[in-house]
């Protein structure tokens, strides 16, 4: 069961949107739930469509057994005072925990901020008490650099974020 890492496709969109419902209904890490992103396969297509050939944002899909188990997605700031940095988010279904799902997707994510979008900085947002996702990010070397009080409220509960970042 060899994990690959494949840019996406506008033909993932049906498996994608299937994906982000399933992920969001394993965990409260993410901005969506169990109904994963509202788009229609159209819409996600066109939004998959929008990330080939594009030399400023970039979207990642790990697969096991042609199944979609993770994804990332990078892209870099418009704007010319901020065009050095860049941004991503990644999710894995909890199955894949722990296996080196996250790693392979941030390596990807590294790669093309470095050698294709040519930015100084990513930067990310994660919920401060998840734990796991942090000890991946300091591994890739980013740094806490503030929190974000409230970021998310979920079921009348506010949670807060630390705000990480990489300089490249």
């Amino acid at each position: 069961m060899e994990i690959t890492i494949l840019a996406v496709t506008p033909e993932d969109a049906e498996a994608h949107i299937e994906f982000t419902r399933k992920v969001g209904g394993e965990t409260d890490n993410l901005t969506f739930g169990s109904d994963g992103i509202k788009i229609t396969i159209k819409e996600e297509r066109n939004f998959l469509e929008s990330f080939q050939n594009s030399s400023r944002k970039a979207f990642y899909v790990a697969k096991k057994d042609g199944q979609i188990i993770g994804n990332a997605s990078f892209r870099s700031c418009s704007g010319e005072r901020i065009s050095h940095r860049g941004e991503f988010g990644i999710a894995v279904l909890k199955s894949e925990w722990g296996q080196g799902v996250g790693s392979m997707l941030l390596e990807k994510i590294i790669k093309f901020a470095k050698e294709t979008a040519k930015v100084d900085i990513i930067s990310l947002e994660v919920r401060s008490d998840n734990e796991r996702a942090i000890s991946l990010y300091k591994k890739f070397g980013f740094q806490k650099i503030g929190t974000f009080k409230g970021f998310f409220k979920i079921d009348g509960k506010y949670i807060d974020f630390d705000l990480m970042e990489l300089f490249l």
